[in-house]
Order: C-alpha cells, then sequence, then structure tokens
C-alpha cells in the first residue's frame, strides 16, 4: 500500500498491479448493511491485511474498504468511526472457533469492532479504557491480543471480548502482535523497542524479550513454520529471530528507508519488506538460504 493506492506484486512474474484504488470515489459494487450511502473519496489507506481472497484496507479516519479479489470492484466500504481522529490502526482477518470469517478492526476511539466476512455486518464490538492500536486473533480462533496506549497488553476471549489475562512487562505503548502457529506463544511489539514473547500458559512473564536497535517494534510476523520470527522497527531495520535456539540467535538486515511492513511467504522461503519512503519506495525481497553440508563435503 502506499498513498492511495494498494497493489499486488507478483514475486514470480516481477511485476505489479494495483488492486485498489481509493484516490478516486469508491462506490461498493454491493449493497450491505452498513456501507457508506455516499462513495469514499482519498482515503489515505493506514493498514491493510489479506488471508485467502478477501483484502482488508482501513483509512486514518475511520474508513473500511473490503475487496474479494475473485470479484470487480469493492464490496464494501463505510466509515466505521465519525471522530476524525479515529484512525483504523490495525485490521486482522480470521476463523472463529466455529469456523465463521472474521474481520476485526482496532481504532483509536478505544474500540474494536467484529465485522462478518459474508455479510458484512458488525455483529459486535468490544469497548477499553485506551485507544486500541494492534489486534490479533489466535490460530484457533479463541483468543484475542489486544494492545494499545497502555503499558499492559490484554488477552481477551475473541467471542466475547472478556479480558482473561493481562501480560506485565513493557515500559511504553504497543502497536504490534502476532502468533505462533502452535497457537500457545503471542509475540508483542512495543514503543520501548523491545519485542516480547509470551508463552500464554504461563502469562505471568514474559517468556524472552528481544531488543530492536533504535526504534519501536512496529510490525511482527512468524513464518508458516514457526521456525523464523521476523520485527522491524518504523525504519531502517527488520530483524529475524530462529525459535529453534530459543530466539538466541538471529540476523539483523539493514535496509534504507521508511518501513510500512514486512511478511514471509507461505512456504517460509522469502522474506518482504515494504519500504514507505516518497523517494525510495519499494517491495524488497530477501530469499532463505540453505546450507546443505554435503554438498561441502570431499571425496
Amino acid at each position: 500500500m502506499q498513498n492511495y493506492s494498494v497493489m499486488h506484486w507478483s514475486s514470480l512474474l516481477k511485476r505489479g498491479k494495483e488492486v485498489i484504488n481509493v484516490a478516486m470515489p469508491v462506490l461498493p459494487t454491493l449493497k450491505y448493511p452498513g456501507s457508506f450511502s455516499r462513495s469514499l473519496s482519498r482515503v489515505q489507506v493506514s493498514t491493510m491485511a489479506v488471508k485467502d481472497d478477501l483484502i482488508v484496507a482501513g483509512g486514518f479516519h475511520g474508513e473500511l474498504i473490503c475487496k474479494y479479489l475473485n470479484k470487480p470492484g469493492v464490496s464494501f466500504a463505510t466509515k466505521i468511526a465519525t471522530d476524525e481522529t479515529a484512525i483504523t490502526n490495525s485490521v486482522d482477518i480470521s476463523y472463529s472457533s466455529s469456523g465463521a470469517m472474521r474481520v476485526m478492526t482496532a481504532n483509536n476511539d478505544a474500540l474494536i469492532r467484529v465485522f462478518d466476512a459474508k455479510s458484512f455486518a458488525c455483529v459486535d464490538n468490544f469497548s477499553f479504557p485506551w485507544s486500541v492500536n494492534d489486534t490479533s486473533v489466535s490460530p484457533d480462533g479463541k483468543l484475542l491480543a489486544v494492545l494499545g496506549d497502555s503499558t499492559e497488553c490484554l488477552l481477551a476471549d475473541a467471542q466475547s471480548g472478556k479480558e482473561i489475562n493481562k501480560l506485565k512487562g513493557h515500559l511504553d505503548y504497543s502497536f504490534a502482535s502476532a502468533w505462533h502457529p502452535n497457537g500457545q506463544i503471542v509475540a508483542t511489539g512495543n514503543q520501548d523497542t523491545t519485542c516480547r514473547l509470551w508463552d500464554i500458559r504461563i502469562p505471568s512473564k514474559s517468556l524472552a524479550v528481544l531488543k530492536g536497535r533504535m526504534g519501536a517494534i512496529r510490525a511482527i510476523r512468524f513464518s508458516s513454520d514457526g521456525r523464523y520470527l521476523a520485527i522491524a522497527e518504523p525504519a531502517d531495520f527488520v530483524h529475524i529471530f530462529d525459535s529453534q535456539t530459543d530466539y538466541g540467535s538471529g540476523q539483523e538486515i539493514d535496509v534504507f528507508g521508511e518501513i510500512g511492513g514486512i511478511s514471509f511467504s507461505p512456504d517460509a522461503e522469502a522474506l518482504f519488506v515494504g519500504i514507505s519512503d516518497r523517494t525510495y519506495g519499494s517491495v524488497l525481497e530477501y530469499n532463505r538460504r540453505h546450507h546443505n553440508r554435503y554438498l561441502e563435503a570431499i571425496f
């Protein structure tokens, strides 16, 4: 995403195409309850998520735009918050424990909203005492990590929003979270320049503290096999840690520019880094290196 556009980049074909353009007025192709009665335009994209064939984008003034990649046009577009400062900080697409696809939004108005991905009806909302900067659902769809303008991170029931545990240890506000594929470990990124790992079975203390170099941890991703954890600072630095060494060993990638996001490929063979810098805007691709020691043998 950049400015008013969401692009798709094919790492196989080495070319990109525009998926959503919100510089011009956007009217949803289908009429859903809650769809904006007027067109949205010049939506500056603040966050996005993709799962299966659904892409969801949020805006700096509380906008929410949903598009199925296999259907023309935008399916759903609305303003979920009327307050001009109620930025949509993050969106998360997940499956509930019953198997229904859900879209969750985290906003500056201290609310998490839950949307059904078929009807796009807002089926629930959860209120918190501070602005919510990020939310993510556990792989089994039962738990919700809630982070925001608080030193504490919360674990809540994904169905009711009821608080289950507080994760205490960070020193400042939190911005990012991600779940290990096994569903037992959740990682949280904070303004205090650290990423903390928590075992949800022992939530009283963090499992590990991973340090950045100089900035807040704004993006976190686990690889699909759970082997690697990648964390990114707002600018210049991405760190990768190996879970098989209890996150004790890793690699630092020094890039140039503002970092808009990171993502592993589904097969965990590549890491993508989005550079949102106005001058050097790009997507960087790093391939995983394998050490096949049998090739190094001398016969």
